[in-house]
């Protein structure tokens, strides 16, 4: 089996194609981000199991809500690593590897927008629930929620579920115009 040489890039476009490397701190410093919220995953963990005999059943759903929370934030965190890294870094050549994610074998930059736009929408779902259950205590004096602050968080919801459908929309027009374009040539 013979391996093709890669051809020799000329100075600049070498310096402008490396210049991708400068990403890789940026990945680095998520995965350190990561560690923060396992550590917070754990910490309120503990909390809930130390505590769960003394808790009230809307609290545990709180506390639970919390936790989920975390774990899609460092679901989100994992796609874009991964995905953004593979993207516009370099393969990873997990190919055949059995822990390879199954959407990273298609992984592009538009797939990787509609997935993080869909973790998104899962976030602040997780947030927008939460906040529902607290409602409860509107107009009291130990209230997190403000009437106002609730509809600006639905507000909010709907434009990030706005936005994932524009994307996902613009998607498929731009899938569409290249699949005519191919099949002119």
């Amino acid at each position: 089996m013979e391996k093709t040489e890669t051809p020799r890039l000329k100075p600049l476009p070498a310096l402008i194609f490396g210049s991708r490397w400068l990403q890789l701190p940026l990945y680095l410093g998520l995965i350190l981000a990561q560690s923060v919220y396992v550590f917070k995953f754990m910490k309120e963990l503990i909390h809930l199991i130390t505590e769960a005999a003394t808790f009230s059943e809307q609290q545990i759903m709180l506390i639970v809500l919390g936790l989920i929370d975390v774990v899609m934030i460092s679901n989100l965190l994992v796609m874009v690593i991964v995905g953004g890294y593979e993207t516009f870094v370099s393969r990873l050549r997990l190919s055949g590897h059995p822990d390879q994610p199954e959407w990273l074998s298609h992984v592009n930059a538009s797939v990787l927008k509609i997935k993080l736009a869909m973790a998104i929408i899962g976030i602040s779902s997780i947030h927008l629930l939460r906040t529902f259950i607290e409602a409860g205590n509107l107009g009291s004096s130990g209230a997190a929620y403000t009437e106002a602050g609730i509809m600006w968080q639905t507000i909010i919801h709907t434009v990030f579920i706005l936005s994932a459908i524009g994307i996902a929309y613009v998607d498929r027009l731009s899938q569409g115009s290249a699949a005519m374009v191919r099949s002119e040539h």
